[in-house]
């Protein structure tokens, strides 16, 4: 008890520089996990596939696979932070992504792409280690804003990633695009190295009693790892459809990808733009209150998006949900930070990010089914509902807590 009391004043004198390290590291590597989405089928077949059907496949193999041992690593690198330390896990995620992006630029073969991809994953976690320093180490008056700042850092990697993307292979060609990828990554890794502070941790023997008693079914983590899978899910559920949905108020075909790419980077436009302003304020007001208004707010704006009549409006709506949804992730963190105790926060995040990934692969699913079997305006409809459910559910919750924390 006495060693976190007398590290809260020392924390606060870098916490801050501690968030711009974590931003910017989490950017980069974001970036680099994100940007080869639009030439990936072209390095595919540069690896030897030449049958489309092959090519997709290879391909949605080798994006998903970093997902997948992220989701699979995210619990295992959190408990390790709380045992070992979070800048000490800072050091090996961004030191392994650099290596695991240059190695995928000197593949040879296809299945060699999709297993350092699967390295990656394994290797990464940036962006959730820093989730887990930043919300253990920043004073607790400041965790929502911080947590929002990181927040808009992450999801603009998943923006810009792409669009570097597209840009960069034609100029430099795609294997230097990776080994450059490395690069940019690596000096994530010095700055991590060199400029990252950690506070001074407890003896292993004082931590091992509280981190002992850590359950999934403890207080309110449960439900905190449904809300933040749900988030994930609503952003996600409307992807496979978005095109088909577009092209339906669009007259030209050749806008329709253009359009439906609007669509999809408004979502995260807004929410870059809400997460600190949404963290802030719940910093002030209690971060409950922020996510439950939030998730309500998300489900109402799903609502006129499956009777639109023209694609702007889909635009405006989209942009609208994107703000609303924002900050609740950092909220959702905060929540964790303030409901479980210090030595348990890494592994608790971790099961977190967990979470978020199911989320990542049932959303598309669930929209891809649903929108199949009754169509697409039952997509926003359903995940509305399921919005509204994870809504009311966090608020008896915080009604049977009896507190805004």
């Amino acid at each position: 008890m006495g060693s976190s009391q007398c590290s809260e004043p020392e924390t606060a004198q870098y916490w801050r520089r501690n968030l711009w390290v974590c931003m910017a590291g989490s950017f980069t590597t974001l970036v680099a996990m994100t940007l080869l989405l639009p030439f990936l089928p072209l390095y595919v077949a540069e690896l030897g596939v030449s049958d489309p059907a092959a090519i997709a496949r290879w391909s949605g193999l080798a994006y998903g696979a970093t997902f997948f041992t992220a989701a699979l690593t995210a619990p295992l690198w959190g408990r390790l932070a709380d045992r070992y330390g979070r800048k000490l896990m800072l050091i090996r995620a961004s030191l392994g992504m650099a290596v695991a992006m240059a190695l995928i630029g000197m593949a040879e073969t296809p299945w060699q792409l999709v297993a350092l991809r699967l390295l990656a994953g394994l290797l990464g976690g940036y962006a959730s280690g820093s989730t887990i320093l930043i919300a253990s180490q920043t004073p607790k008056a400041h965790t929502g804003w911080a947590l929002g700042m990181l927040s808009s850092g992450i999801m603009a990697g998943n923006v810009i990633g792409p669009l570097i993307g597209g840009f960069l292979p034609p100029l430099i060609g795609i294997r230097a695009t990776f080994w450059l990828a490395g690069a940019v990554i690596f000096f994530a890794f010095l700055a991590t190295c060199l400029l990252l502070k950690e506070a001074p941790r407890p003896a292993i023997s004082q931590r091992s009693q509280t981190a002992s008693g850590f359950t999934l079914r403890s207080g309110i983590l449960p439900l905190m790892l449904l809300t933040g899978m749900l988030l994930i899910f609503a952003n996600m559920s409307v992807e496979p459809i978005i095109t088909l949905y577009v092209a339906q108020f669009v007259d030209q075909a050749e806008r329709v990808t253009w359009v439906a790419g609007v669509v999809m980077a408004v979502a995260a436009l807004g929410s870059i733009i809400s997460a600190a302003w949404l963290g802030r304020l719940a910093d002030r007001i209690g971060h409950w209150p922020v996510l439950i208004g939030g998730l309500f707010a998300a489900a109402l704006l799903l609502i006129p998006q499956a009777f639109i009549t023209s694609a702007w409006q889909l635009v405006v709506l989209r942009f609208l949900m994107g703000i609303a949804l924002g900050g609740l992730l950092p909220c959702i963190a905060s929540l964790i930070r303030h409901h479980v105790a210090n030595e348990q926060v890494g592994r608790a995040l971790g099961w977190s990010t967990s979470a978020q990934y199911v989320g990542q692969v049932c959303g598309p699913l669930f929209g891809g089914m649903v929108g199949g079997w009754l169509g697409m305006r039952v997509v926003f409809l359903a995940t509305g509902a399921i919005m509204a459910a994870g809504a009311l559910c966090n608020l008896y919750q915080m009604c049977r807590a009896g507190r805004k924390a």
